[in-house]
């Protein structure tokens, strides 16, 4: 018999009942994903700035809505359902009430970032401030045919207690490179809350091939508000292969990144192997973050000035066996603060397993 990490952990987050009588069981879809992502710029020969992040996501395969009280509360809200707010009713363009399916997922997120000089024991002038990120969030996924609309809230904290400093110590003493020496002057420890929504839809003209070998892609566009990061953005990605899963994992570590059946669809997996790649981009405007800005509520000087306007493009691939795969894409990421010596890169390894 599986076991569902939705009964075992949904107690420690609801505010409401977990299950309604008379509920009827899901039509399709029962299998979630679990994936883990992991970011770092070794991967680009560097160790600077936005230096590593790991993330484990967790999404449940297709439930009632009223299993889940705080998500259909709160973020149902925003969800773009017939019992969100009107004006996201109108964004998101869901037409069909009864096509709708919703999914659930939880996720834990590091993120970490350094000066480009390891060696002094006082924050560099003009470098990236040292700054760690630590976060639990819980989100709702809500799709048709067309669309998915993801809705994530992340409680999270800044500082010492994101652990960032023995994480990037632990890692860089197995691998016989120099630690970095100023983590005492990272921006302090405070609580973070924010809120991401992100739409994905279908795009039409990209889906077409020949037999197994096909190509598809997603346009999306989302937003996020919160003492961590508030900003917002539009972008997309493409997956060129063979036998292109009915599903897919996104990309890159994001405020959302997840593991999805791809929409609301029947279509199941029409052989063991899959081999694709992947190439998109976005860009970001850039309203406030705690790792560049300072912490929201606290005074103090990072000592650098942020750009409102960030863009990036990515490329890599994915292997798929059965319920496991694999991806590799590597990012290019313009200039995030004045004084930064080039455009950044690093590369994006994700491992997902689907039961």
């Amino acid at each position: 018999m599986s076991i569902d990490p939705f009964r075992l952990i949904a107690p420690l987050f609801c505010l409401g009942p977990l299950a309604m009588a008379g509920v009827e069981p899901p039509e399709v879809d029962q299998e979630g994903y679990l994936t883990f992502y992991l970011d770092n710029d070794l991967f680009g020969g560097e160790d600077r700035d936005y230096t590593n992040g790991a993330r484990l996501s967790w999404i449940s395969g297709n439930r009632d809505i009223g299993e889940f009280g705080l998500v259909r509360g709160f973020l149902r809200k925003l969800s773009g359902d017939a019992e969100s707010f009107r004006a996201f009713q109108a964004l998101t363009g869901f037409e069909d009430p009864e096509a709708i399916r919703y999914n659930f997922g939880l996720s834990l997120t590091q993120l970490m970032f350094t000066p480009d000089d390891p060696y002094p024991y006082t924050q560099p002038p003009g470098q990236r401030r040292y700054a760690g990120w630590l976060a639990l969030g819980v989100s709702l996924h809500v799709k048709d045919d067309r669309i998915l609309n993801s809705v994530e809230l992340s409680v999270g904290t800044t500082g010492e207690h994101a652990f960032a400093e023995p994480t990037q110590d632990f890692v860089h003493s197995a691998q016989g490179i120099p630690k970095f020496n100023g983590w005492d002057n990272q921006i302090p420890n405070e609580i973070t809350v924010d809120l991401s929504f992100v739409q994905k839809r279908r795009l039409d003209l990209a889906n077409f091939g020949y037999r197994a070998i096909r190509i598809d892609g997603l346009g999306e566009w989302g937003a996020r508000l919160g003492s961590f990061q508030t900003n917002a953005y539009a972008g997309g990605f493409f997956r060129l292969g063979y036998n292109l899963p009915p599903d897919f994992s996104d990309p890159r570590l994001s405020s959302t990144a997840y593991s999805h059946r791809y929409f609301n669809t029947p279509i199941g997996y029409s052989s063991p192997w899959s081999v694709y790649a992947i190439f998109g981009g976005n860009v970001r405007l850039v309203a406030f973050d705690a790792t560049l800005d300072g912490p929201l509520f606290t005074d103090f000087n990072t000592g650098i000035e942020r750009r409102p306007l960030v863009g990036e493009v990515f490329f890599g691939g994915g292997i798929r066996y059965k319920a496991v795969e694999f991806s590799y894409v590597h990012t290019w990421r313009t200039e995030e603060y004045q004084t930064q010596g080039g455009i950044s890169n690093f590369g994006s390894l994700s491992a997902r397993v689907r039961f």
